[in-house]
């Protein structure tokens, strides 16, 4: 038997097939777990109950779009978040881009933005006197790091972005810094399924340096 498994941001999850379970339902109450029948996914998301348009499909058309503006020069990188708070960058070329997409997790949400700047200098006059912020750099041997930060660790971010080959600052804040562009990645049969909306958009929570907030491109 076929099952689809959807795992919520919480404890929950749910497991879908062609055919009533019965039998796994009571053997999974027998274990102790609150299981309950349901007549569609809680996860399906419907755009006329919610308010909000389906988003950009991660699709061929997308990426020709994409090859397009990074070879203008007109974006340069690109952020997945594949889990709500964890995301990754990408530094964007034309020879990367397929590399770069069959490397992405299903159903991640993509942000592209413009290129890095190569004026550290310029990016490290740029730090607010506090907020939250999000750095984002390369390092010499091509990786891109980013951590998010307020103002109490502004000075470990800011000796890592000087040692950076480029770099970037953006608001942390939803609604300041969006991105030029989003979408995110369908299923194999070409449905967006991924219950990412626009009001996501936003940037991620404060983590100490030496905690999770740092993400390293592989």
């Amino acid at each position: 038997m076929r099952l689809r498994c959807t795992s919520a941001g919480t404890s929950t999850s749910t497991s879908a097939a062609a055919h009533p379970c019965e039998e796994a339902l009571a053997e999974t109450r027998a274990l102790g777990l609150h299981a309950e029948r349901l007549t569609s996914s809680p996860y399906d998301f419907d755009p006329e109950v919610e308010g909000a348009a389906p988003l950009r499909p991660g699709d061929d058309a997308f990426w020709a779009t994409l090859g397009s503006a990074v070879a203008s020069g007109h974006a340069g990188v690109l952020e997945e978040t594949y889990i709500g708070g964890a995301t990754r960058w990408h530094r964007l070329t034309i020879d990367a881009l397929g590399a770069v997409r069959a490397g992405l997790a299903p159903r991640a949400r993509l942000a592209v933005r413009p290129p890095l700047s190569s004026d550290v200098d310029a990016v490290l006059a740029s730090f607010p006197a506090d907020g939250l912020v999000e750095g984002v750099w390369q390092t010499p041997d091509g990786r891109l790091h980013s951590a998010v930060c307020d103002e109490d660790d502004f000075p470990e971010l800011a000796t890592r972005i000087s040692a950076a080959t480029a770099a970037v600052l953006l608001s942390a804040y939803e609604g300041e810094d969006p991105p030029l562009y989003t979408a995110v990645m369908p299923d194999d049969d070409g449905v967006v399924r991924a219950r990412w909306r626009p009001s996501q958009a936003g940037r991620h929570d404060v983590v100490p340096f030496g905690g999770t907030g740092l993400g390293v491109e592989g």
